[in-house]
């Protein structure tokens, strides 16, 4: 299956810049194309790319947006037929309307072959936002709206506040992408593309609490004679469900909404947890019955945080005030330009420092979660 990624931005935003970057941290070893479309008769980044091994088809009549109907379809299903890469770069012209190339681009896969639209993201010049919303409306507009990623560019040159700022207006255009904002020269081409790709932390912690609630059960199994694993066949057939729902769910960031989780249902039942001694459920310091339902929430946000801030923030998910805690995970900015990892699970915590990630990201998972409160405690 061919991946086709499409990377738009407004004029000199720094789309080539980062598609040099994803070349040559992210796609190494893929088989991949670059279809370019440059508003003018000649484009002047095809010479560096052609250096690189990277096949360009340049479309020479013009801005994207007039020739979707026609020969932007025929060179798409060209370049599939001709290479069969791994992935298609689809780069239009900065003009262009990003609505219409996904449309385009969704209107050829339909049609047949072995291609999926894999994202679509925008370029944006963080020192910009404002006066291009103001000076261009619709067109600027389009690209955020119709964004699935938002990778700012030269945020380095805003303070906090103005980055703040700008973050605050793109999340009024598009309340789900992701937003990048941490400077490229901090981040792996790796991190870039997994947040395109839309690996969340809340991935990561249900991907832990399955393997070690699967680990336990096995444990439970072999040692335990009080009959309470002979329901573990109607577990497995709930913990399958779970999943299923679980990772289709999960195919989007946390951000600044509500991101109500999957039902993750423990099959340990109110008799068994009342009489057993055998530990079983020792593991997370609570009793979690089948009535239970695991939610998680999350913050997407630029904001910079303290050491101790952090600390005392952990402590306080110990209290019972924002629900049943079982795990909570973060990467986020610290105020002296490092980056402060948090982890998470009852009566336990660790924060240290780190590697950079696209922008400040966490995650809480539990039961009955009061949400409103974990937004006040976390201040985003």
């Amino acid at each position: 299956m061919t991946k086709i990624d499409i990377i738009s931005g407004f004029l000199g935003a720094g789309k080539t810049t980062l598609i040099k970057k994803l070349l040559a941290e992210a796609y190494a070893g893929e088989k991949l194309v670059l279809i370019e479309n440059e508003f003018g008769e000649i484009s002047i980044d095809g010479g560096f790319l052609k250096e690189s091994g990277v096949q360009v088809s340049e479309m020479s009549s013009g801005c994207i947006c007039c020739s979707l109907v026609g020969d932007f379809g025929e060179a798409l299903k060209e370049v599939y037929a001709q290479f069969q890469p791994d992935r298609i770069l689809i780069e239009p012209s900065g003009v262009g309307k990003l609505s219409d190339v996904i449309l385009a681009v969704e209107n050829t896969v339909a049609e047949g072959g072995e291609m999926k639209l894999n994202s679509y993201v925008t370029v944006a010049d963080a020192t910009k936002v404002k006066v291009y919303m103001k000076n261009f409306g619709e067109f600027y507009n389009n690209q955020i709206e119709a964004a699935g990623t938002i990778i700012l560019s030269r945020t380095q040159k805003l303070s906090q506040e103005k980055l703040e700022a700008a973050v605050a207006l793109l999340r009024e255009k598009n309340a789900d992408a992701a937003i990048l904002t941490t400077p490229w020269d901090q981040l792996d081409g790796k991190t870039i593309l997994s947040a395109v790709e839309k690996v969340s932390l809340a991935d990561e912690l249900l991907e832990k609490l399955h393997h070690e609630h699967e680990h336990h059960h096995h444990e439970h199994d072999e040692h335990c004679t009080c009959g309470c694993h002979d329901h573990d066949h109607e577990h497995e057939h709930h913990q399958h469900e779970h999943d299923d729902e679980c990772h289709e769910h999960h195919h989007h960031h946390e951000h600044h909404h509500d991101d109500e989780c999957c039902h993750h249902e423990h099959e340990h039942h109110h008799e068994h947890d009342e009489h057993c001694t055998c530990g079983c459920h020792d593991h997370d310091h609570h009793h979690h019955h089948a009535d239970e339902v695991f939610t998680s929430w999350g913050a997407e946000t630029p904001k910079q945080f303290t050491e101790s801030e952090l600390q005392r923030i952990l402590e306080e998910l110990d209290g019972g005030e924002y629900g049943v805690i079982l795990r909570a995970k973060g990467i986020v900015p610290a105020a002296d330009g490092k980056w402060l990892h948090f982890d998470y699970v009852p009566e336990e915590h660790e924060v240290r420092y780190g590697s950079a990630d696209y922008t400040g990201r966490l995650c809480v998972i539990g039961a009955k979660l009061n949400e409103h409160k974990l937004r006040h405690l976390f201040g985003v």
